[in-house]
């Protein structure tokens, strides 16, 4: 499945699974442009400085070639805690994390999407949303919205052969999972609530959101596929 010549954008490249698909996709001799709060290390990349707990400034990607074959958006948050403990204020930090970065990024570059004749959209939501968790509530509120939106938006754009798909993960060893795995003690107790006993890795998950953006994955819109070591199906 070849890259070479393909522009791709990612959101939240500078860490994690974000990070893992950037160096994935530079091995394959993408374009790729970047956002993210600071500078992705190691990546050859034209970077947009943007912390996507604010609004997307205005023009930010006025810079971008078309056509656009493909847009990631990474970013997420963790926050786990007792229903009762959560504010207003976050599950509205989620929300703008989470959705609306997501949303901002979309309209940004729709134009530049459809000039491609069959861009890949790729987000991410979480085992959470089909699988009720404790505690869970904030994020998975937010990351429900995200499926939602990625069947409305396969729906209304695939017309102009723009695909749209998301993940679901279950716990990945990135830095933003980094307290629930910060000691051999925690970490095994994650392997063992998944079938395959062990947490996921940026890689799967790079791997598969390659998938999505090649033409390997043409045929693939408005589906959320579960990346979770077997967590959100099986006992």
């Amino acid at each position: 499945m070849s890259f070479q010549g393909k522009n791709i954008l990612i959101i939240g490249a500078s860490s994690g699974i974000g990070h893992a698909l950037a160096q994935t996709l530079q091995a394959e001799e993408a374009h790729l442009f970047t956002a993210s709060r600071r500078p992705v290390e190691g990546i050859l990349s034209q970077h947009f400085t943007w912390d996507v707990s604010q609004p997307l400034p205005d023009g930010l990607f006025d810079t971008l070639p078309q056509p656009l074959h493909g847009l990631v958006y990474c970013p997420g948050t963790i926050q786990l805690k007792p229903f009762q403990r959560f504010s207003n204020e976050d599950f509205k930090n989620d929300f703008q994390i989470n959705v609306l970065g997501a949303i901002n990024a979309i309209q940004a570059t729709l134009g530049r999407l459809r000039k491609a004749n069959g861009a890949s959209i790729v987000l991410f939501s979480t085992v959470a949303v089909q699988t009720g968790m404790g505690f869970h509530a904030s994020i998975a509120a937010s990351k429900g919205a995200i499926e939602g939106l990625t069947r409305s938006l396969a729906a209304e754009l695939a017309p102009a052969k723009i695909r749209c798909n998301a993940l679901a993960p279950s716990l990945t060893d990135t830095p933003l999972a980094a307290s629930l795995l910060s000691n051999e003690e925690k970490r095994e107790a994650s392997a063992k609530r998944h079938p395959l006993g062990r947490v996921g890795t940026p890689q799967e998950l790079a791997s598969a959101a390659k998938w999505l953006l090649s033409e390997e994955g043409s045929w693939i819109t408005g589906q959320i596929i579960g990346i979770d070591g077997g967590i959100g199906k099986l006992k």
